[in-house]
């Protein structure tokens, strides 16, 4: 199993190990981790884990996945999002 370390709801680190050993850690919060990574907050109220939020502007949806202002045009080109503009930017 994977477990996050947790430091104020921050994963700092990730782990493999199995419950026994983790009942058995008293020094840190330990949270079995399904999606996520360093970095990642831990939501206890919904026990998920969200991804560091890529822009001032996006938003989260009740997924707990950031969204920007204005969603990303479907079609072949590649595109990267400006913040300045908040606006999608072809490449």
């Amino acid at each position: 199993m994977i477990w996050a370390i947790l430091e104020n709801n921050i994963v700092t680190n990730t782990i493999v190990a199995d419950a026994d050993f983790i009942a058995t850690q008293t020094d840190k919060q330990y949270v079995l981790c399904d999606r996520g990574g360093i970095g990642w907050t831990y939501d206890a109220d919904n026990n998920v884990f969200v991804a560091p939020q890529p822009y001032p502007s996006w938003t989260l949806d009740n997924n707990h996945d950031w969204q920007p202002p204005t969603p990303k045009p479907s079609n072949d080109n590649f595109y990267l999002w400006d913040e300045a503009e908040l606006e999608w930017v072809a490449i």
